[in-house]
Formats: C-alpha cells, sequence, structure tokens
C-alpha cells in the first residue's frame, strides 16, 4: 500500500477505522525503514569488522567503496528531499521547535568543519603515494567532504521539519542516511583504536592479527615503496588521526538528529502552538541567559579545565618514557580525575537535592528529542559502566596493593557513582517545565518581567501582571504611546544555582571529552588490566566501550546546555 493512500492535511478527518488503518500504515513505515537501516548496518558492520583483521580477505578499500558508495546515495537522497520541498510549500506544515536547537546546529558545524580539515590531511596523505595506492582512497576523503557540506546544510534547514509527503520514501531515506552516519562512525572508531593499539603495544604477540596502519599496510604490500617518509607526508598522517574525534562526534550529531526527523516524519501537532509541542515554551529563559548567574560555577569549571589540559599534556609525554615516568604521568592523571569526578558527583547530588525544593511541574508532553536524549545518556553511559567494573574485579581480585592500584579502584568507583548522578540531575532537568510553572498552573508566574511595553492597555490582557506596572518615561500625548516597563525581581536562588551547576558540570565533561578522545588511555598504560584478563581481551572491551562513554561526555554537553536554558 503506498503513503498515497494516507489522507493529507488538506483532507476531510476519516472516519475512526481509517484512522486506524493510517496508525497501522504509519508503523509498517517504520517497520520497513528499520528493517532497510538493519541490514545496511550489518553489511557495513561486516566488511569493517572482517577489514580490522589481517587474516581476513577484506581490504580497506573494499571498505572505501561502501562507504563512498553510500555516501553518494545518501547525498543524492538530501539534494531529492531539498528540491522536494521546496516545490512543495504544503510538504512540511508543522516544526518541532524542540528538534534542532541552535547549540547542537552550532556542535554539527564546529565538528564538521573540522571533518572536511581532516578530509584535506587525508586527501593529502593519500595523494603523497598515489602511484601504488588504489583510487578509491583518494576518491573516499572527497566524497565525504560532499557528504558533509551538504548533510550539514541539510540539518540545518530542515532539522525541524515535520514532512507529510511519501512518508514511506522520507522514513527509508532518513533512516539510510542514519545508517551512513554509523557506518562512518564505525569506520573510524576501528581505524582509531588499531592507531591507538598498535601505539601502546606494537610488540604485542597478538598486534599481528590486528590491521595494520594505512602507511605500513602500504609500505608492505609494495616493499617499502609506499611508505611515508616525507615530512608532509607524515604531517598528513598525524593531523588526519588527532582529528578523527571531531569526525566522530560530528556522525553521531548528525544520527541524533536525523533518528528525531525519522521521528518527526507525519506528526501532527496543534496550530495552536506552532510545532512546540504544549503551550509555553523556552523564550522566558533565554531572556535572562547570563543574568541571573553566580559564576561561581562557571569560574570553578574554568580552572579544572585548564588544569586537566595541563595533566593531559604531562601525561601523553611521560606516558612514552621509563616505567617510572610512566608510573608517575598514571599517579597524576588518576589523582585529577579523582578529585574532578568527586566533585561533579557532589555537584549532581546537590542539584537533584535542589529540585526537592522546586515547585515547578513536570513536563509530560511527548517530545521525541528530549526521549532521544534520555535514551542516549542511560545507553552512552552503559560503556563507561563496562570499563569501571572490569577494572574493578581486577584491582579488588588482582593481587597488587600499591598506590597505583588504590587509585585505579577509587577512579572506577567514582565513575559509576559521577555518571549515575549526572544522568539523574539531567534526565529530571529536562522534564521540568519551564521556570514559573507550578503544578496545575500552566502559566509562567515570571513571564512578563522585563518586557517593554508601548501601550499600557496591553498590560491588561496579561494575567499574571501586576496590575499597576512601574513607569520608566511617560509621554504627554496619552496613554497609549506611553512607554513602560516592568522590573523583574532578582531571580530566585535556585534558579542561580542550577545555571551555576549546569555550567560546571559542562565544562567538566568538556575536558572529560578531551582527554579519552585526544588519546589518553591509561588503561593500557596501567597493567593491572592488563594482567589480569590478557591483552586480547581486555583490548577488546577497551575498544568497543570506550567510544561509547566518549559520546556520553558531549553528548553531556549537548544535554546540559538545554539544562541551562531551561533552569
Amino acid at each position: 500500500m503506498s503513503e498515497e493512500s494516507a489522507p493529507g492535511p488538506k483532507e476531510s478527518p476519516p472516519a475512526a477505522p481509517r484512522a486506524g488503518s493510517r496508525e497501522v500504515w504509519k508503523k509498517g513505515g517504520r517497520l520497513l525503514s528499520v528493517l532497510l537501516a538493519v541490514n545496511v548496518l550489518l553489511l557495513a558492520c561486516t566488511l569493517i569488522s572482517g577489514g580490522a583483521f589481517n587474516k581476513v580477505a577484506v581490504y580497506d578499500t573494499d571498505v572505501f567503496a561502501l562507504l563512498t558508495t553510500m555516501m553518494l546515495l545518501a547525498s543524492l537522497w538530501i539534494l531529492f528531499y531539498l528540491l522536494r520541498t521546496v516545490r512543495c510549500p504544503d510538504a512540511v506544515p508543522y516544526q518541532d521547535a524542540h528538534a534542532g536547537p541552535i547549540w547542537l546546529r552550532g556542535g554539527l558545524v564546529l565538528f564538521g568543519i573540522c571533518t572536511l580539515v581532516m578530509d584535506v590531511f587525508k586527501t593529502g596523505y593519500y595523494s603523497s603515494f598515489f602511484e601504488c595506492q588504489s583510487a578509491i582512497k583518494i576518491l573516499h576523503p572527497l566524497t565525504q567532504a560532499v557528504f558533509v557540506i551538504v548533510q550539514t546544510y541539510f540539518l540545518w534547514v530542515s532539522s525541524k521539519d515535520c514532512i507529510h509527503v511519501h512518508l514511506d520514501l522520507t522514513r527509508c531515506g532518513l533512516m539510510f542516511t542514519l545508517t551512513t552516519n554509523l557506518a562512518i562512525w564505525m569506520a573510524a572508531i576501528v581505524d582509531e583504536s588499531v592507531h591507538q593499539t598498535h601505539s601502546y603495544d606494537s610488540s604485542h604477540s597478538n598486534a599481528s592479527h590486528l590491521r595494520l596502519t594505512p602507511d605500513q599496510r602500504a609500505g608492505s604490500s609494495v616493499g617499502g615503496d609506499c611508505s611515508c617518509n616525507t615530512a608532509i607526508c607524515q604531517i598528513f598522517q598525524q593531523g588526519y588521526f588527532y582529528l578523527y574525534p571531531f569526525n566522530i562526534e560530528y556522525s553521531l550529531f548528525a544520527s541524533t538528529m536525523l533518528y528525531v526527523m525519522w521521528k518527526n516524519v507525519g506528526r501532527l501537532l496543534a496550530s495552536s502552538t506552532h510545532g512546540h509541542g504544549h503551550g509555553h515554551g523556552h523564550t522566558p529563559s533565554r531572556v535572562s541567559l547570563f543574568r541571573e548567574t553566580l559564576f561561581a560555577g562557571p569560574i570553578l569549571g574554568l580552572m579544572l579545565f585548564v588544569v586537566g589540559l595541563a595533566v593531559f599534556i604531562i601525561y601523553e609525554v611521560q606516558v612514552s618514557g621509563e616505567g617510572g615516568r610512566t608510573q608517575q604521568a598514571l599517579v597524576i592523571y588518576y589523582s585529577f580525575n579523582i578529585i574532578c569526578l568527586g566533585l561533579m558527583t557532589l555537584v549532581s547530588l546537590s542539584g537533584s537535592i535542589i529540585y526537592r525544593f522546586d515547585r515547578r511541574a513536570m513536563d509530560h508532553h511527548k517530545n521525541p528529542t528530549r526521549t532521544l536524549d534520555v535514551a542516549l545518556l542511560v545507553g552512552a553511559a552503559l560503556g563507561q559502566y563496562a570499563i569501571s567494573y572490569y577494572s574493578l574485579v581486577a584491582v579488588v581480585v588482582g593481587t597488587p596493593r600499591d598506590l597505583l592500584g588504590g587509585l585505579n579502584l577509587a577512579h572506577a568507583l567514582l565513575m559509576i557513582a559521577q555518571h549515575t548522578f549526572q544522568n539523574v540531575f539531567i534526565i529530571e532537568s529536562l522534564h521540568r517545565g519551564p521556570p514559573g510553572a507550578e503544578p496545575h498552573d500552566t502559566t509562567p508566574k515570571e513571564s512578563c518581567h522585563g518586557l517593554t511595553f508601548a501601550n499600557l492597555d496591553a498590560l491588561h490582557t496579561l494575567p499574571a501582571c501586576p496590575p499597576t506596572p512601574r513607569l520608566v518615561g511617560t509621554n504627554p500625548v496619552g496613554p497609549q504611546e506611553t512607554m513602560a516597563i516592568i522590573l523583574a525581581p532578582r531571580g530566585h536562588w535556585r534558579r542561580r544555582c542550577l545555571k551555576d551547576i549546569s555550567l560546571f558540570l559542562l565544562l567538566c565533561n568538556v575536558i572529560l571529552w578531551i582527554m579519552p578522545a585526544f588519546g589518553a588511555r591509561p588503561h593500557f598504560s596501567n597493567t593491572v588490566e592488563v594482567d589480569f584478563y590478557g591483552y586480547s581481551l581486555w583490548a577488546a572491551i577497551v575498544n568497543i566501550c570506550l567510544p561509547f562513554g566518549i559520546f556520553y561526555r558531549m553528548h553531556a554537553v549537548s544535554s546540559l546546555l538545554e539544562v541551562y536554558v531551561l533552569s
């Protein structure tokens, strides 16, 4: 049954049986798109994981060819979507105000720009020995650059769309594009993990089973003629490896926005809310974005951020030295993380306690963006939970009883506690109504404060405003042209504390994202887990679970920005 059989937005309301039939086919269209995405993703997973081993006859050229084809198809579909919505003004009758907030789209643009720089470095790297390389290795980064530009523009202008034409085709196209981003993310994770594994333990006996880095494989395949020996080639190689974290985050940001668009296909919203989903938006919170902040949280967060950068640099410099310097680097690294995680745990717990005194009503309206945020926070935290629990078992059951073992144990326990309490704080914050919304009262009591009026008669239409405003200036012509302003009272201490808490946690999550994203791997430098589980098992655990932990930090930053606006 085609989507054209579904009633359009201009048709008369369908009868009850037909409405039920439409809902059935809505679920059928979603199921069709999910099945398409699952099959394509499994194919990509098979090639990418198979290409990570030398003994499997799957080469990186096969992976590049698949990813290039997927990106070209996704780009063509995006162009078709944009042209179709331009030619059909009624294709998008509703806009979801919660989807695609400005900080999420801004982060997507930032990571997209860094991904473009990475593509330039990869093109320059593979062009350094073009004579003995497959053309697909140069075509892949060029295609990815085009895909990033097209997709970033598409998500910037269309992330709020609730489209109502060709529903099945749109769902399948969005799911295919989402799958393409996940495949790119997976390929980047594999390359980055293999690179880190060779950097930390290139002499391990099991390392021979892992895929060589691009320059090593190229050199071995042609007898050394393709080795990266020039200075410019090595700059390109190191540059695109250091830019992998931005490419990884770009793919995940795009995937989350595409999922929300997929959920909004065919969604009906009340016309009175203009896509907001419920009666009150976030405007009152945005009026005084920094006016009611104590700035104690941002200052402390900036201090930890700067100290964390220094600790990260010291760790990277010393970890490749002798055993004594590696031990010292690990002690400094764990000590900083213990202090940071401990403060974040206490601050998150304080925020949850403050909410016990907050009389704002809970927001139970349907919100696909918030539902996805909560699911990603809980799901991504499982990766760090797994690493921490494996470390706990290795430290407690293992024989070492030294300072490093104690620091590792404390770090694992605090990591679990910090993720738990931060998730509780963020999730509860996202479900709170806007400031001034008391239980059983949907009228924001503080929404009129700070507004300027040109007509005093308009004040009587605002139920939450006092009857007699304070006049700033008068005009002898008459009250119709009188300028008046209502001076807002000083913000409540709970709101100021919540803003400080959200900014402090945001800065801490940024530094805790930078460290593992740009190469900090104490999991391998500290040999407690390696000796207990064996290199192969521990490397598999870290390489699978750590990318989710890294994504958790950046997604927490996005969610904390939303919490800051809502506070």
